[in-house]
């Protein structure tokens, strides 16, 4: 009861602390320089990120088992994901995390709205999932889908930023010529510009690293958890099929990246495809709730 009272309470709190942080970001993104909003901010995602953690904490000890075993608790876990990813020092100190933190709080609002919460109704596990991988499993799939939804952000980013330029460039071919000095000041603003365009390519490239990383993990324990729960390491159901179709994206991703041709909007086209291909893995392979993952529905999710 005590455990159930405290994570009814964690829950109101990350709630109302989301709520918080949505419009201070709102209005940090209209109103420029606002140095006292922007550290609020920082405050509310800290106090969202430990209501989170103790959420998780309560959670797994009063129902004792890793809340992992729905979409209600793999969204909390994801939300907690990219919070730990915007906790990069380098992405704050290029305030690079501004790109990537409405994930972490749109993914929070969204798990904690009272819409999901109906939906949840937590139980024993099923036999499938009454497994030490569970553990292993799904807290590498998940924390791999935030590194690779956070490093695709970035990249979208720096699609955005080129697109703009080069209609800038554009509209401003031949006049710049005339007026020497808009000419040098524009220079410096072209600087500044390509040196952004390389950070976000550059941390782009570092975070979906890991998060391949993190997916191989995922995926080879999760063959070997097949094996035992089914007797065969790969069975090509959606999710299967899905989950290889994210990897292999992310892997011409960083094949082509190799390349010092197709670094930038080139690598930054496929991260883009890739992003779209994870929340197809995620949450539309778990809609149609078929194959040996039926579980993975809205009810129960395996990753």
């Amino acid at each position: 009861m005590i455990f159930s009272t405290l994570e009814h309470i964690l829950n109101h709190i990350s709630f109302s602390t989301v709520s918080i942080v949505i419009t201070l970001h709102l209005i940090t993104l209209l109103v420029t320089k606002k140095v006292r909003l922007y550290n609020s901010l920082e405050k509310g995602m800290i106090v969202t990120f430990l209501c989170i953690t103790g959420l998780l904490v309560t959670h797994w000890v009063y129902w004792k088992h890793f809340p992992l075993s729905d979409l209600y608790e793999s969204l909390i876990f994801l939300s907690w994901s990219f919070y730990i990813i915007n906790m990069i020092p380098y992405l704050k100190k290029n305030n690079l995390s501004a790109i990537t933190t409405p994930s972490a709080i749109l993914t929070q609002g969204f798990t904690t709205s009272a819409l999901l919460k109906e939906m949840h109704q937590p139980s024993i596990l099923i036999p499938a999932l009454q497994s030490h991988w569970l553990m292993m499993h799904v807290s590498m799939m998940v924390l791999s889908y935030a590194a690779l939804l956070g490093g695709s952000l970035l990249s979208v980013a720096l699609l955005i930023v080129v697109s703009q330029s080069k209609i800038q460039h554009m509209n401003e071919k031949g006049y710049l010529f005339e007026n020497f000095s808009l000419f040098s000041v524009k220079s410096v603003k072209n600087y500044y510009r390509s040196q952004f365009i390389e950070q976000l390519d550059h941390w782009s490239y570092r975070i979906i690293s890991l998060g391949f990383i993190l997916l191989t993990i995922g995926i080879l324990s999760g063959a070997v958890w097949a094996n035992e729960a089914w007797g065969s390491y790969w069975n090509w159901d959606p999710k299967e099929t899905w989950a290889f179709i994210t990897w292999t994206v992310f892997a011409i991703y960083l094949h082509i990246r190799t390349n010092k041709k197709f670094r930038g909007a080139n690598s930054a086209v496929v991260a883009f495809i890739g992003f779209l291909i994870i929340w197809i893995c995620y949450f539309g392979v778990n809609l149609l709730g078929i194959g040996l993952h039926s579980y993975g529905s809205f009810t129960l999710t395996l990753n």
